[in-house]
Order: structure tokens, then C-alpha cells, then sequence
């Protein structure tokens, strides 16, 4: 695939979208959603972390680490007998370590970001104005698919480039159909959250493409863009920025393979319940499966 045949959805909902993708879970997508829940059992899909506390979480001059944790925490005492006690969460929203939602102004295209509005007028010294991460404090709630790319607690190899026909194995495995404005939530068995000089395995151009053409609406993964990188990014300078389709990065899924593998199941309700936090690029997120 080449740079001029990308799949593009600016202009698609007017000039100033910041939807994306979110315009395709409609009615249909949430009432398929809420024919998921039979079961009474729900799940988390997000990594557990556990906060550093600021002062040792910064990676000063000589420390090995290549950027701060992904959660750096403060501890705040009011007093020798406290009458409560609080503490100050400082987030790297787009840290591997963290799970989270990635807005559509977080990746630029040629100093525009979606759906081609200039980056100086997107983004402030006091926030993101066009593109944030405000619509998903609305909710979200659609239908989700499991994707397993390696099955029995497998883990793909990290020179391993995800395309359509794996995506179409994948689907086949789960026994069900894509609609659109369903989700999907793709499992390659791995951990990012590692030096940047590691290879990771990751999505090619054809399985973006794939995404597009089925109608997702949301991408969850333990796997994203791999490492080392391809330019343009597949999933963020692609599937995010030109799309518009909301990226869940760092996500943890191998507890929801093993439900699934349990029940029988694939499909899920997908709930995104982020805090509603305005100018953002993001924001840290529990995406919860409902069965």
C-alpha cells in the first residue's frame, strides 16, 4: 500500500469531526452489545500498575530508564494527625506501562491532525482544542470481538507483522461475524512495556485496511505498532490519525482469553468509562468486558 492510497476518513463526518469512528456505534452496535450479557461475568482489560513514587520514578542523569513511569505517585500529609489522606497521581498518559485511550490529536499527519486541522490551532500551551479526548468521557459502549493471534496462551514472535489474512484466521477461530461499530480486542500475547530498542510484533498497512473495511469503531491490544518502527505507523499515523479510530494501547487480555476460552465466546459488551478530564490526548482507561 502506498502513501497515496492510505485509508482516510477526513472530510467523511465534516471538517471539524472528532468522532472518528465513533459515529459507527449506533443504536444497532449498543443493542448487539447488550445481547452479549448473558452470563453475569465481567472482566477487566487493563494492565495492572502499580504508582512509583515521584521521587525516584523521574529517571535522572545516568538511570538506564528512557522515560518516566508510567504512573508517579505523591503522598500528601496534612499534619501529624491527618483527618484525611490523599495522595497526587501524576499520569504519562502514553506510556506503555499505562493502559489507555488515545485521542485523535495524539498522532499529526504533515502538521495537521485529524481530520486535517493545522496542529497550532488543535493544540494550546493550555490544552487540546480540537481533537481531544473529550467525547469518550461521554462513555462508550458497543459490541466487542476477541481476536486471539495466538491461541493457547501463546505469544507471537517479536519479527512477526500482523496482516488481513491473519486478522481474517483470527476471526474465523472466533466463530462469529464483524459489524459495524463493533470493537475489537487483539491478542498477540505480548508485554510493550519495554525498552524502545526491543522488537515488538505488530500490525501492518493491509490489517488497517481491514479494520477500515469491516467498520471497527474501537481497537484495544496487547500489540500496536511494531518496534522497530514502520513509517507511516500502521496503527497511529494510519489507523488513528487518518481514520480517526480510537486506539486502547497497552491493554492486558489474557485473562479475557481465558473466559472466552471458557464460555465458548467472542463477542462481549465493551465498556470505556473514562474520566471526563477536557484538552487532553488521551486518557488512562479500565475498558471492562461484559459477558
Amino acid at each position: 500500500m502506498t502513501e497515496a492510497v492510505l485509508p482516510s476518513n477526513w472530510g467523511r463526518w465534516g471538517d471539524k469531526d472528532q468522532l472518528g469512528t465513533l459515529h459507527l456505534i449506533d443504536a444497532a452496535a449498543r443493542k448487539r452489545a447488550a445481547t452479549e450479557v448473558r452470563d453475569a461475568h465481567h472482566v477487566s482489560l487493563a494492565r495492572r500498575i502499580r504508582p512509583v513514587p515521584l521521587t525516584t520514578g523521574l529517571g535522572p542523569v545516568g538511570s538506564p530508564a528512557v522515560m518516566p513511569a508510567g504512573v508517579l505517585q505523591i503522598m500528601n500529609f496534612n499534619g501529624a494527625k491527618p483527618l484525611a489522606l490523599t495522595d497526587t497521581l501524576v499520569l504519562n498518559t502514553h506510556n506503555a506501562a499505562l493502559t489507555h485511550l488515545d485521542a485523535v490529536a495524539h498522532m499529526p499527519v504533515d502538521e495537521h491532525v485529524y481530520p486535517g486541522v493545522p496542529v497550532q490551532d488543535a493544540v494550546t500551551p493550555t490544552g487540546v482544542a480540537h481533537g481531544s479526548a473529550d467525547p469518550f468521557g461521554a462513555g462508550i459502549v458497543t459490541r466487542g470481538v476477541f481476536l486471539d493471534l495466538a491461541p493457547d496462551g501463546g505469544s507471537l514472535s517479536a519479527d512477526r507483522r500482523i496482516g488481513a489474512t491473519d486478522l481474517d484466521a483470527a476471526l474465523d477461530r472466533a466463530g462469529t461475524v464483524l459489524s459495524s461499530g463493533d470493537a475489537v480486542a487483539v491478542r498477540g500475547g505480548w508485554d510493550t512495556h519495554r525498552p524502545l530498542s526491543q522488537p515488538v510484533p505488530g500490525l501492518d498497512l493491509s490489517a488497517v485496511r481491514w479494520l477500515d473495511e469491516h467498520g471497527v469503531s474501537v481497537y484495544l491490544g496487547d500489540i500496536s505498532d511494531a518496534r522497530p518502527a514502520q513509517f507511516p505507523m500502521p496503527m497511529h499515523q494510519v489507523a488513528l490519525a487518518r481514520l480517526g479510530l480510537p486506539l486502547v494501547d497497552a491493554a492486558d487480555l489474557d485473562e479475557l482469553a481465558e473466559v472466552c476460552g471458557r464460555l465458548g465466546r467472542s463477542g462481549f459488551m465493551l465498556v470505556l468509562a473514562p474520566p471526563r478530564i477536557t484538552g487532553t490526548t488521551g486518557l488512562a482507561v479500565n475498558p471492562i468486558a461484559v459477558f
